[in-house]
């Protein structure tokens, strides 16, 4: 597949426009999403992952809140970690193509960037809608042996990964 089919197919990867609604606060509801990319409500674990999808598409993010949105409601659940995370990605013609836990892509680009040498314990993509995921540990390390391969650390001891024209800090050494 090539890499403008696979953008294609992103950018057709339809979400509702949450970040135009901007309904009034009805409170917090019994949901959580795990560290491990779980949700749950009134702590049951959802085990349907259409309605994990769902929710997941009305998912808001303001300042470290998180909320599920519609145009005419607004809920509050709590998120562990990160919402989503980072658990595979594919080297197509230059850039990397990202898949999260819940079989969502995206680019590795300007428009969701890396910080892998944040304050937080793990690394973090900007996946949509200013949504983190975070880097599953094994795609972690599959990108710093891919850059090791690549060349290695620069002559001040970073280790770069080059994706859709950009450059991602992977580590200080």
């Amino acid at each position: 597949m090539t890499l403008e089919s696979l953008l294609k197919q992103i950018g057709d990867q339809k979400h509702p426009p949450v970040e135009r609604w901007n309904p009034e606060f009805c409170g917090d509801i019994d949901m959580e999403i795990r560290r491990n990319g779980d949700w749950y409500y009134q702590g049951t674990p959802i085990g349907r992952p259409a309605m994990v999808k769902l929710f997941a598409s009305i998912l808001k993010r303001e300042g470290e809140h998180y909320y599920l949105v519609t145009p005419v409601e607004k809920v509050g659940i709590r998120v562990e970690a990160t919402p989503f995370i980072a658990t595979t990605a594919e080297y197509v013609e230059g850039t990397w193509i990202v898949t999260n836990n819940l079989g969502e892509s995206a680019p590795l680009d300007a428009e969701h960037p890396l910080d892998a040498l944040s304050d937080s314990e793990q690394p973090v993509m900007t996946w949509r809608r200013n949504l983190p995921a975070r880097i599953h540990q094994n795609l972690m390390y599959h990108w710093q042996t891919w850059a090791l391969e690549q060349g290695g650390p620069d002559e001040d001891g970073v280790l770069w990964l080059d994706s859709a024209g950009e450059r991602f800090k992977l580590a200080e050494m």
